[in-house]
C-alpha cells in the first residue's frame, strides 16, 4: 500500500513513521530538506522537497499511485486545497486533512472530507475532564 504524507512537522513525521512501521510504502513532502531529519536515520521511505500544492511535487512523491494521503502542513487553507486536489484530481481513496480551526473543520467535514481537528479534540477532552472532576454537590 502506498501513502503520501504532506507536511513533515511533528505530526506529519510521526504519521509517516507510523504508516511505515505498519508496512506502508510512504513518501513525504515538505518545503524544507531539514524536515527529513524528523523522520530519523532509519527512514527508508521517500522524501520530496517542495510545496504540496505543486502537482509536479505531488507526482514525484507518487500521489498517482497512492491509496492514502495525510495532509498536515501548518496552514489550514493549504491543507484544505491540497486535500481537495488529492481527492478530485488524483482520486486518492483515503485523504485525511488536519484542520486546526474547529469551525472550518466542521464546515469541510460536513461536506464529506475526512478531517482531524486536534483543537476540537483538546477542547472536548478538557471540558470532559473538568466536568468529570466537578464535585457532586456543585450546582
Amino acid at each position: 500500500m502506498n501513502a503520501v504524507v504532506i507536511g513533515c512537522g511533528r505530526v506529519g513525521s510521526a504519521v509517516a513513521r507510523g504508516l511505515a512501521a505498519d508496512g506502508w510504502d510512504v513518501s513525504v513532502v515538505d518545503e524544507t530538506e531539514d524536515a527529513l531529519s524528523r523522520l530519523g536515520p532509519a527512514w527508508r521511505g521517500g522524501f520530496v522537497v517542495g510545496h504540496g500544492m505543486d502537482v509536479a511535487v505531488l507526482e514525484r512523491a507518487g500521489i498517482p499511485d497512492a491509496e492514502a494521503a495525510v495532509v498536515a502542513t501548518d496552514g489550514d487553507n493549504t491543507n484544505i486545497v491540497i486535500g481537495q486536489v488529492l481527492q478530485q484530481r488524483y482520486g486518492v481513496a483515503t485523504v485525511v486533512v488536519r484542520i486546526l480551526d474547529p469551525a472550518r473543520a466542521k464546515l469541510y467535514a460536513d461536506r464529506g472530507m475526512s478531517i482531524v481537528c486536534p483543537t476540537q479534540t483538546a477542547i472536548s477532552g478538557l471540558l470532559e475532564t473538568v466536568r468529570a472532576a466537578r464535585p457532586a454537590n456543585a450546582a
